[in-house]
């Protein structure tokens, strides 16, 4: 597929294939600039889920400008492919990351990626969104530590809680990454940047210390310890974590959701004034 044209790119090299899409580096025709395109996969042109999900991203993307969320350009029309464009941000997933075992790269910016990731979180819960599947899959992060958000396909627009807005929400599907959900998540019930705070929590529990908070033999094992299992502290595992790192961790694991940080501005606020590590080479005590 190489050099084929889908509207005014050239695809260059495919970047990822996923279950219903693939991700391009392509080449826009007119100004000779590289840009990423995702695209939904041909046999599934006719999948009115997918199709939705994705112009369901590309919608909420666009309505985003921030330098810690990936920047969408352009959404097509056509009948021919389902598609969008977005900046060209080469860069690994941090779960390609740890997959790979780069833990030393993730160490040394992990102050860096805490910090950028709770801002960019911070403006999509002020933008009026609940991200709902935030992972090491959806942080990019490139050589030089700079990171963009990505994946808005499941986003939920916050509502305001009220007795007519409680009286009127209806459980849904649950969606999500079974590893990350939230509790509140996992049953279904109305969500807002709490939700996300939760699975920030998990995230960062698993870029430090290299495994989620909760493992189990079946999925539905693994949402009742979301539910109802405490989370080793991070530091048990890695001894070097600061007890101040370990504790934010645990607040935004919280069951409750009126227990952990209200806001991302509240994380953000603590990531500022702490160490990930007693031996942080890239921070001094403060």
């Amino acid at each position: 597929m190489a050099d084929e044209l889908i509207g005014n790119y050239r695809l260059v090299k495919c970047l990822q294939t996923g279950q219903n899409s693939q991700v391009w580096e392509v080449v826009e025709t007119s100004s000779h600039r590289h840009f990423a395109l995702k695209v939904l996969l041909q046999e599934r042109n006719s999948d009115s889920v997918a199709k939705r999900m994705l112009y369901h991203e590309a919608k909420v993307g666009l309505e985003m400008t921030h330098a810690n969320v990936i920047r969408i350009v352009y959404v097509s029309t056509e009948k021919k492919h389902h598609y969008f464009v977005m900046e060209y941000f080469p860069a690994g997933s941090l779960k390609s990351r740890l997959v790979n075992k780069q833990y030393d790269f993730i160490k040394e910016r992990a102050h860096s990626i805490f910090k950028q990731a709770a801002t960019g979180f911070a403006y999509i819960t002020a933008s009026g969104w609940v991200h709902r599947d935030i992972k090491p899959d959806n942080l990019l992060v490139n050589s030089a530590g700079d990171l963009r958000i990505i994946d808005f396909a499941i986003a939920q627009r916050i509502k305001t809680p009220g007795f007519f807005t409680n009286l009127l929400h209806r459980k849904g599907l649950v969606q999500g990454t079974h590893s990350y959900m939230s509790p509140e998540q996992i049953r279904g019930e109305m969500l807002d940047g709490r939700a996300d705070i939760y699975s920030y929590g998990a995230t960062i529990y698993e870029l430090v210390t290299y495994r989620p908070p909760f493992r189990a033999a079946s999925k539905q094992e693994l949402l009742q310890k979301h539910i109802l299992e405490k989370p080793v502290p991070p530091i048990t595992h890695v001894p070097d974590l600061t007890p101040e790192f370990s504790d934010l961790v645990l607040r935004c694991l919280a069951k409750r959701r009126e227990q952990r940080p209200q806001t991302f501005h509240e994380v953000l606020k603590a990531i500022n004034q702490l160490r990930v590590y007693k031996t942080d080479p890239m921070r001094k005590p403060q």
